[in-house]
């Protein structure tokens, strides 16, 4: 059977090719190394919301939307004087709930 009503999830992990980025809702709780497994206490993206998605064409042309990324575009985040544009996601996972209880706390 398949579920047909809303999507209610509000763990979402946003992988990267270097990078995961553990959003709950739209607000980015952690950030691990995928090479390391290990994760990155200080990054940018930490405690900030994503502000939209981009995406890249081959032809050097791109297009902004608000929300979160789909596979294929990258994600966004901005703050004053500073903005952070990701690779592009390779796919979008649901996290396990061991790591969600891993989940670094608030700074």
């Amino acid at each position: 059977m398949v579920y047909d009503g809303p999507d209610r999830r509000v763990h979402r992990v946003f992988v990267t090719r270097n990078t995961e980025y553990h959003v709950r809702k739209a607000t980015c709780v952690g950030v691990k190394d995928r090479e390391s497994g290990e994760w990155l206490k200080r990054h940018f993206a930490l405690q900030r919301p994503v502000v939209g998605s981009i995406k890249f064409f081959d032809s050097g042309a791109m297009t902004a939307a608000p929300g979160l990324p789909r596979v294929g575009e990258s994600m966004y985040f901005e703050s004053v004087g500073r903005d952070l544009v990701t690779s592009s996601v390779v796919s979008v996972e649901r996290p396990k709930p061991e790591v969600v209880a891993e989940y670094p706390a608030k700074p």
